[in-house]
């Protein structure tokens, strides 16, 4: 039987946000029309933008669960948090990378994580500021929090993407899909398309009227569309945030409720497929205390050639960074 791992309180739990730009105020938004948890603290350095983000977010609390929302320019607003989400970092400009942003949110990472250690002491820290794995890293680094307290959002909207993906090529309701994106929550992501299904069907058998409907054509072309898409909807509006915010809220609830639920989230990799010393996203338990066991799941052989190729390039950018 699993053990229940330390973590929240159900039904008391404290959510505090740092960085209350698109994805922050994303976050707060939905946590609070999910009912995520009983209070929601924003942090940011613009004191007008967090007050403006606190107002707003109250004057429709009438028509969602019950929640207490407060925030301030003061880090002590996140005092006694059960988990810090933190989204606040240079934002990714049409035509850069994830990797792009990295020295820069770095710093900031390795500023304020030992502050919200030290205003919450016990809190679970979900990182979802890009690039994700990196911070993550440079975090566990600079506070030698390694139990997986520490974690990053990862993959996991990765996957949702695939999965609407393949929904709609199937014709069939997103539930009923299941595929995972694993590696780099960037551009040497790689889809894990031996273990995808449709209805139950792995996704190689899956046929319409005798034609199958994944061929290797397809599953190409939808996970370019996977991989691209955060540039197209930063090309067209700006910044990706909404299915951020959604996505986060839902990495939040299996902390605080203490879910077990497996997701691919970024963690401090141990030896799982030959990983070792690198944040990346596999498969991963994710219950109260963060993420715990991350699954060894088969692999074809390219996909665990893909694997270690995106499990490089991050160690390469940690090394470049002295992480």
């Amino acid at each position: 039987m699993a053990t229940t791992r330390s973590g929240p309180r159900i039904g008391t739990a404290k959510v505090s946000i740092v960085g209350v730009g698109s994805v922050g105020a994303a976050v707060a938004y939905a946590c609070l029309l999910r009912g995520t948890a009983n209070t929601i603290a924003l942090f940011d350095t613009n004191a007008a933008r967090v007050r403006a983000e606190v107002l707003d977010l109250n004057h429709g609390t009438q028509f969602t669960p019950a929640c207490r929302i407060e925030g301030s320019d003061d880090i002590s607003v996140t005092a006694n948090s059960d988990l810090v989400v933190v989204t606040a970092g240079a934002k990714q400009k049409p035509g850069q990378s994830r990797l792009d942003l990295a020295a820069a949110n770095v710093a900031i990472t390795q500023s304020v994580t030992p502050r919200l250690l030290a205003e919450s002491p016990d809190a679970v820290i979900l990182f979802v500021s890009n690039p994700v794995d990196i911070v993550t890293a440079a975090a566990i680094a600079v506070t030698g929090v390694d139990d997986g307290r520490i974690f990053g959002s990862g993959t996991v909207l990765d996957s949702g993407r695939l999965r609407y993906l393949i929904a709609e090529r199937a014709g069939m309701a997103i539930e009923n899909t299941h595929a995972f994106v694993v590696g780099e929550h960037g551009d040497s992501e790689l889809a894990l398309w031996s273990g995808a299904s449709v209805g139950g069907i792995p996704i190689d058998s899956y046929t319409v009227d005798d034609r199958v409907v994944f061929d290797a054509r397809t599953r190409a072309d939808i996970f370019h569309e996977v991989v691209r898409s955060a540039y197209e909807i930063i090309q067209g509006k700006g910044a990706t945030n909404l299915a951020i915010g959604l996505s986060t809220a839902r990495i939040v609830e299996a902390v605080l409720r203490d879910q077990r639920r497996v997701l691919p989230v970024s963690s401090l990799q141990t030896g799982i497929h030959g990983m070792r010393d690198v944040c990346l996203s596999l498969p991963t338990i994710v219950d109260a205390g963060g993420a715990d066991r991350v699954l060894e799941v088969p692999l074809s052989e390219d996909e665990a050639a893909g694997l270690a190729e995106s499990a490089a390039t991050l160690h390469n950018v940690q090394k470049s960074l002295g992480l």
